[in-house]
């Protein structure tokens, strides 16, 4: 599963990496994410394209979110 650190970067890179990798996926691929606040944008973002996602606090700060691109 492809990991990206996004937290390091300033708005908007992190919704627009995040966006772009979740594109890229492939039916059944997953990729997680790391990012410097909870992404409520790229969650909505997330939902209207069809994909699967869950989220969490990281204990280091941020926020990791796991995506699905599920299988046709």
């Amino acid at each position: 599963m492809k990991k990206l650190d996004l937290r390091a970067l300033p708005a908007p890179e992190p919704l627009m990496q995040a966006l772009a990798a979740a594109d890229a996926l492939q039916p059944g691929q997953a990729l997680e994410v790391l990012t410097p606040l909870l992404p409520a944008p790229l969650l909505e973002a997330l939902e209207a394209r069809g994909l699967h996602w869950r989220s969490e606090p990281c204990a280091d700060h941020g926020t990791w979110v796991a995506i699905l691109r599920p299988a046709a």
